[in-house]
């Protein structure tokens, strides 16, 4: 089992595809960093933060998970909420146990399977 903490990023400035000309609706991505904190409290080897930009607007509420020599993983096209913020965390900490990064396909959870957008390798 790794040591290094696994960090979810959450984008806070990210929104919905279908409302992004709404400029006064509040961003999906602080709801979804709100979830996402509530969700880790307590979980070992799982840490949270918030950036501005992740650049995946076509997406919508995207986040990265990674740590220090994993495989980083970026996910989008979440609905901000509790269901979300949960399958999230628990990947994380899967993340977090594995040495590489590489969480069994058989170990996702449902929550986030269909919303992978790019892994990233390591640096060396």
């Amino acid at each position: 089992m790794s040591s290094m903490p696994t960090t979810i990023t959450v984008c806070t400035t990210c929104r919905q595809p279908a409302v992004r000309e709404d400029k006064q609706r509040t961003p999906c991505g602080e709801a979804m960093l709100a979830s996402v904190v509530k969700a880790a409290g307590g979980v070992d080897g799982v840490d949270v933060r918030g950036v501005s930009c992740l650049m995946g607007c076509e997406h919508g509420c995207n986040v990265a998970i990674s740590a220090d020599g994993k495989l980083a993983y970026v996910l989008g096209s979440f609905e901000p909420g509790e269901d979300a913020a949960s399958a999230l965390v628990e990947y994380a900490a899967g993340h977090a146990a594995s040495d590489t990064g590489v969480v069994p396909f058989k170990q996702w959870p449902q929550g986030v399977k269909g919303h992978f957008v790019a892994r990233i390798p390591p640096l060396d």
